[in-house]
């Protein structure tokens, strides 16, 4: 598969854009356990152009993380010329529209899902941003549509297509349904199966095992698929299931002490990232998924929320001995 001039090869495993958990800590993980793309947290056009100091954090990035993407919302074409100007000159793989987001306070402002309830405004959003981004390939995250008596996202693809958007995501859910019920593949199919639609489709929606993410390639035709709550806390998602694909067998578990010692390296590139008060707090999002199904982990995660500070939280973790005080339950 190819997203304009970027290879990112056959049956690609994308890392969603997800608020205070795709940062760059957490990204640069994920591409080592093989991430094909990953992506920022969705920015605010708005916080962007008024050169907001945590609009210019998130957008910031390690090599090691390419192919990388920082994603944008807004409401206002003018915020998203500018915002979309200012993402390209932090030099990233690609710019990626947030049409997608169905939190009450994005889309009352027409951003995010709100979009999805004028096709033309997403349009001319889509037209402002592609025109405003000139080296670099612009994609987009939306849903199936704002209701079930609104989707109209066949025609929606061929009009990102027709005003230059190279890829298209979709997580297979309307805005209404947030995140309940079950996500909607047979979408993904009849979207893959639209006469005239030439841009490549990424799915997204109830993949949290490997086995998941082979289905959807299967029952869909998507060709590729973005993992967001299944690699919390859970990284291996990628390397087990690219294993899968290739040969139809699944990776053992990761040992309990190889994921307290990722939970520790995260920890450390988060303090080293954000400094140690905020890379401590940010990281509390992570905990729970890391220490499931581990003994005693609930204990653990109990203790550590309390401390304020990186070294004791290492020593809990690294020192957390498998014979004496866990197994997997």
């Amino acid at each position: 598969m190819q997203i304009d001039n970027i290879q990112i090869g056959n049956r690609p495993l994308l890392l969603a854009p997800m608020e205070d958990v795709t940062d760059s800590p957490f990204r640069q993980i994920c591409r080592r356990m093989g991430a094909d793309v990953v992506y920022t947290e969705f920015i605010s056009s708005e916080a962007i152009i008024r050169d907001s100091d945590i609009a210019s954090h998130k957008m910031h990035f390690e090599e090691m993380e390419r192919p990388f993407g920082i994603q944008i919302f807004g409401g206002r074409e003018e915020a998203m010329d500018g915002a979309a100007k200012v993402a390209e000159f932090n030099n990233p793989d690609l710019v990626d529209i947030n049409f997608g987001c169905p939190v009450y306070k994005i889309v009352k402002k027409g951003a995010g899902a709100g979009c999805l309830k004028d096709m033309d405004m997403m349009e001319r959003m889509a037209g402002t941003v592609v025109d405003a981004v000139s080296n670099l390939p612009v994609t987009v995250k939306t849903r199936l549509g704002w209701d079930d008596s609104t989707i109209r996202i066949q025609e929606v693809a061929l009009m990102l297509q027709r005003v230059g958007v190279k890829t298209l995501t979709v997580h297979a859910r309307t805005r209404c349904q947030k995140y309940k019920g079950e996500a909607r593949w047979e979408w993904l199919k009849k979207l893959k199966n639209t006469p005239g639609l030439e841009i490549p489709v990424i799915g997204n929606g109830d993949v949290t095992t490997p086995q998941d993410a082979k289905r959807m390639f299967d029952e869909t035709g998507v060709d590729g698929v973005m993992v967001g709550r299944g690699a919390i806390g859970n990284p291996w998602f990628f390397r087990q299931t690219r294993h899968y694909l290739e040969t139809g067998e699944l990776l053992p578990d990761p040992s309990i002490d190889d994921r307290l010692k990722t939970c520790a390296e995260q920890l450390r590139l988060s303090v080293k990232h954000h400094g140690e008060r905020y890379g401590v707090i940010i990281m509390k999002k992570h905990y729970g998924q890391y220490l499931k199904g581990i003994r005693n982990g609930k204990k653990l995660r109990a203790t550590i929320m309390d401390e304020k500070e990186m070294a004791p939280i290492l020593e809990l973790l690294l020192n957390f001995r498998e014979e004496e005080l866990y197994a997997v339950a």
